[in-house]
């Protein structure tokens, strides 16, 4: 059973790690809070806010090839409901060089911008409130 303290990780390969990392640090502001190299044949960075319940893992295994997104409608969403904040994310992201994508999904258009990461995996900026 999952408790109220649970942190969550998502992890996923990368054939460029360098390039992911710039996206969600520069762009996305995230920080770095560990790495790792040559463990067992993988490199790998976590990013995320210290403190969150949640962060983001991305590895490369050397000698191996993970190809980019399946679909455009991978996606991790950030619910930013304080239009100020959600307003300085977007410019943050423009300013690192990452301008907005339309979304596979126009419901995500709505209220929000998506982004697409080096790998095609997207990440969208929602001005609204999680609700559930």
């Amino acid at each position: 059973m999952l408790l109220p303290n649970t942190t969550l990780r998502v992890a996923r390969p990368t054939d460029r790690l360098d390039e992911v990392v710039r996206f969600y640090v520069e762009g996305l502001g995230m920080s770095v809070l560990g790495s790792f190299e040559d463990h067992e044949g993988f490199d790998g960075v976590m990013l995320g806010q210290s403190g969150s319940p949640y962060h983001l893992e991305f590895t490369t295994q050397r000698g191996h090839h993970v190809g980019d997104a399946p679909t455009q409608d991978h996606l991790l969403v950030f619910y930013l409901p304080e239009f100020a904040l959600w307003q300085a994310a977007i410019e943050r992201m423009i300013a690192a060089g990452y301008l907005p994508v339309k979304s596979q999904n126009p419901y995500w258009d709505n209220e929000g911008k998506t982004f697409e990461d080096p790998d095609g995996y997207r990440v969208v900026l929602q001005n609204a409130a999680w609700k559930y």
